[in-house]
């Protein structure tokens, strides 16, 4: 079916008028076909006929086909035809079918003569039935507004019927009977017609009418006015599609093949599960559904479960071996039978072991040994009054601290201390919600979440449960796997527990959950909430000595294939180490460094084949090069304008001085040192408070009026801030004033006021290590820290006196060399 569906917008042109009536005209013009050379006519007859422009295919002579037409050009074309009279256009094909308004050049020369035998209006478009008669060559266009007129002449075929046609007449019929034969589609009655006697170039049109070619080979054929030409591009183009037909005859054979092929075995394995029911005998898939069914029988589930679980047991055994499905359900229920279903450690809950177990794996640490002691305490007061009635919630404990401080390594010991199985997983950089909650069947490779795999590995239902790094979870597109975890760390609602994948609740109540942060700031408030948070101050100096000594170095040498009798380490090395090549709050550098050691002195005894190796100073430097880090600053001398305050970092305490220089101005403030915003502010309360009460404190106000004050705080490349520096910088701003020096053994802590109040601080325990480490022998502490004096080691409180203040005026008089003078007093 040629088609001519879409409406065009009109072309305009100058009409011309018609020489004769387009049925007049072809009268006098109709001629048949020669089968002889045609002989030459003195006069060729012209026709003018109407234009039927065509966007896709060709109709060819001795054809028929129907014609939708939709443009307003077509339609013209076809409503002037005459009523009474054969109704002739000429078709002629475009060539390019997306014009919409085709002009002359838009349109091929030579087109087909056709005549309209039929006419159907259907909606906006037209459909006729068109037979074509002849081929013509267009001359001239006369009109192309409203229709398209032109003046065509007839051509006439050249046709020499000799043994060579009818040789390739035979073999163009015998090639496109044998096409047919491939399943190329034609028309029974066409068939047989092209098969019976038919002219011969009537034969080729309707064959060549049949070919799945472009528009473009179509047209060539229709200009090819040499039968025996014609022929051969016929024949050429039968050959291809005979070829692609038996390309998909493959194809489809193959396809087919494979097809009977599994169906043939599908039905085969049917029959032989009969057969072997018959006979007794199971196969795989029956065995394992068998032993599924065994293994649930030995389980006390719920009923709801246990209905759960027979149903995919029932799908497996209905499903063949070959179905993908059976794979899934098997993979399920694997899991679901290795969970540990009702199977719990036995554990007994002994304080005195537990605490002999916290000493014996970890040095220092007090506060986190005690809390968890109490949290074993309360465990055994449980188990051994087992109430019905008890509505205690258990305990989610949250370890929080710097890297390296023995969070993990404490996890390890409860786990020993209660005789269960410990579990770790790593939640760091984990962003996808499913890695928790597990993905959905649905999907291909799904698996279980961390929280069921972690179950698995237990084999228990009481296991100690570590979620390491809690804090580095991320989120995306994926989800939030943060909100995952608030039903699993949930003591109200993870005795239910749903994984994606399980699809069925599983108990976690009785599982102890211990999570791991380095900060709290990146946990969301909701997961924040459920969990009980046990802080990390980090370890001093002392307990990493005690630690290496007792721990890390045993570690590190048989880690390094040494024996403690080839390595002499003295406690002065252990301490240079730490002092002077580590820096932190936890030990992890400080093992590092140890065993940098270790292999240095395992290569030497190879290369030198000596016994033993003995660490000195010296040979240290030549191991870890360079010392990386300087002693504490200590001050030999008491300085106007100079005071020794003490800062708490993540890596310990450290000995902060506050210089203070005055230089004539009007007044101004000046900051140095990269100090925080908080900070600063403590730097303008403490210049506010002298300013306030500067009589008191022996200090003219032309002098403030007169001079600039710069505050600096040494090691400006180093961030500073906090309050607790308040008290250091008044004492500092009041020595430069007066001219009075700092005791050089006072180091002091604490916020100040602008009512100069001495407020609490945090830390204490680090500051006064570092005090004592500078040399200190007094440290003016806030007197609401009192209190936490117990904290400090005996080592530290044998050296230094810890002297509690209230105000400023009594840091003042305890931290300056001389008494401060009132102006009063002076003028008198």
């Amino acid at each position: 079916m040629i088609d001519d569906k879409t409406k065009q917008p009109e072309v305009t042109s100058e009409p011309s008028e018609k020489k004769e009536s387009l049925s007049d005209s072809f009268k006098h013009s109709m001629e048949g076909t020669s089968t002889k050379k045609p002989k030459k006519t003195s006069r060729t007859r012209i026709l003018t006929l109407p234009v039927v422009p065509v966007r896709e295919g060709v109709l060819f002579p001795s054809t028929e086909s129907v014609l939708s037409f939709g443009r307003q050009l077509s339609l013209n074309a076809i409503k002037d035809l005459p009523e009474d009279k054969p109704k002739y256009v000429v078709l002629v094909t475009q060539k390019d079918s997306t014009i919409n308004a085709p002009e002359p050049k838009d349109l091929y020369t030579i087109g087909t003569l056709a005549v309209v035998e039929k006419t159907l209006d259907a909606d906006e478009n037209t459909n006729a039935l068109v037979k074509g008669v002849g081929r013509v060559r267009i001359i001239r266009y006369i009109s192309t507004f409203p229709r398209i007129v032109v003046e065509v002449e007839r051509i006439t075929e050249i046709e020499i019927n000799d043994d060579e046609m009818k040789a390739m007449v035979s073999h163009l019929q015998k090639e496109f009977r044998q096409s047919i034969h491939m399943g190329k589609p034609v028309e029974f009655l066409n068939f047989m017609k092209l098969m019976g006697g038919v002219r011969n170039g009537e034969l080729v049109d309707q064959i060549a009418s049949t070919l799945s070619i472009k528009t473009e080979e179509k047209q060539r054929l229709l200009e090819e006015l040499d039968v025996k030409s014609r022929i051969r591009k016929v024949v050429e183009h039968l050959a291809h599609e005979m070829k692609v037909l038996e390309i998909e005859k493959d194809v489809v054979h193959k396809t087919q093949e494979t097809f009977d092929k599994n169906m043939r075995e599908s039905i085969l394995r049917e029959r032989l599960k009969t057969i072997q029911k018959e006979l007794g005998d199971i196969d795989d898939e029956e065995e394992a559904a068998i032993s599924y069914e065994g293994k649930l029988k030995r389980l006390k589930l719920e009923k709801d479960l246990r209905t759960k679980i027979k149903k995919e047991i029932k799908k497996l055994r209905q499903m063949s071996a070959n179905n993908p499905e059976t794979g899934y359900i098997r993979s399920w229920l694997d899991t679901v039978f290795e969970m540990p279903w009702n199977k719990l450690q036995k554990s007994e809950v002994n304080i005195s072991k537990a605490e002999e177990t916290l000493e014996k794996n970890h040095y220092g640490l007090k506060d986190v040994k005690d809390r968890i002691i109490e949290h074993m305490a309360v465990m055994q007061l449980k188990e051994k009054s087992k109430k019905k009635d008890d509505q205690s919630v258990p305990t989610i404990i949250c370890f929080v601290g710097p890297p390296g401080v023995g969070k993990t390594s404490i996890g390890r010991s409860i786990a020993e201390a209660l005789g269960r199985d410990f579990v770790k997983i790593s939640l760091g950089g984990v962003r996808d919600e499913a890695e928790i909650r597990g993905h959905r069947r649905t999907y291909v490779g799904a698996m279980p979440g961390k929280i069921i795999n972690g179950m698995k590995q237990a084999k228990s239902m009481n296991p100690v449960f570590m979620l390491d790094e809690i804090d580095k979870l991320g989120n995306d597109f994926r989800g939030d796997p943060s909100a995952a975890l608030l039903e699993a760390l949930d003591p109200e609602q993870n005795a239910s527990f749903e994984d994606h994948y399980m699809d069925i609740p599983f108990d976690l109540s009785q599982v102890f959950f211990i999570t791991t942060a380095n900060t709290l700031t990146t946990v969301p408030p909701a997961l924040r909430d459920r969990l009980e948070i046990i802080r990390y101050s980090g370890y001093t100096e002392e307990e990493k000595f005690e630690i290496a000594k007792r721990h890390l170095l045993k570690k590190t040498i048989a880690a390094n294939g040494l024996d403690i009798k080839q390595i002499d380490i003295s406690e002065k090395i252990i301490s240079r180490v730490i002092s002077r090549y580590t820096k932190e709050a936890g030990v992890r550098g400080l093992e590092k460094t140890l065993g940098k050691i270790a292999r240095k002195v395992a290569r030497t005894i190879v290369e030198t084949k000596k016994k033993k190796v003995a660490v000195t100073p010296e040979i240290l430097k030549k191991y870890l090069g360079p010392e990386q880090f300087d002693p504490p600053l200590k001050s030999n001398e008491s300085i106007v304008g100079q005071s020794t305050g003490l800062a708490w970092t993540s890596v310990g305490g450290e000995v902060l001085f506050i210089e203070v220089a005055l230089t004539p101005g009007k007044g101004k403030v000046q900051l140095t040192g990269k100090l925080g915003k908080v900070m600063q502010e403590s730097a303008q309360t403490a210049l506010t408070y002298v300013k306030a009460h500067s009589n008191e404190l022996g200090i003219s106000d032309k002098q403030l009026a007169n001079t600039d004050v710069h505050i600096h705080v040494p090691e400006g490349a180093v961030p500073k801030d906090g309050p607790s520096a308040g008290v250091t910088m008044t004492t500092a701003i009041v020595s430069a004033y007066t001219g009075i020096p700092v005791h050089k053994d006072v180091a002091m802590t604490g916020e100040v006021t602008l009512r100069g109040n001495v407020l609490r601080i945090g830390g204490l325990k680090e500051k006064s290590i570092a005090a004592h480490q500078a040399g200190s022998t007094t440290v003016l502490i806030p007197k609401d820290n009192e209190r936490d004096i117990v904290e400090i080691p005996d080592s530290v409180k044998k050296d230094i006196t810890f002297i509690p203040m209230a105000n400023v005026r009594e840091v003042l008089d305890k931290a300056l060399t001389q008494p401060l003078k009132p102006l009063s007093a002076k003028k008198t």
